[in-house]
């Protein structure tokens, strides 16, 4: 084999493998392209998911309002229970001392 034989056989060989990649690049290309179908559904599902994250960032900023809220209330109420159940004892010392006084007096002399 002289040298324009080995150039013409590498030729060819490079021209048959470029041609059999092209031809696989193609059917590739033909079974995985995307329909406009399926492109539609994909828009339709980013929207979608767009508006359950929107939905979900509402949700948790109304329930960081409501955690305040709640949170808010549970301190009055428990501040309110504290003034009752001190203005209670306040109540007993009375009765207690009261009760002596009446005691003391009710003891013949």
């Amino acid at each position: 084999m002289n040298r324009i034989e080995f150039i013409l056989v590498t030729a060819a060989i490079l021209l048959v493998t470029f041609a059999l990649g092209w031809v696989a690049h193609w059917l590739v290309a033909r079974f995985t392209r995307v329909s406009q179908d399926d492109l539609s559904e994909l828009d339709r599902l980013a929207q979608a998911l767009h508006e359950a994250e929107e939905m979900r960032d509402q949700a948790l900023v109304w329930i960081e309002q409501r955690e305040a809220e709640l949170t808010d209330r549970q301190a009055q109420t428990e501040a309110e229970l504290r003034a009752a159940m001190d203005g209670l004892r306040e109540a007993r010392r009375e009765i207690d001392h009261l009760q002596g006084l009446l005691a003391a007096r009710a003891e013949p002399d």
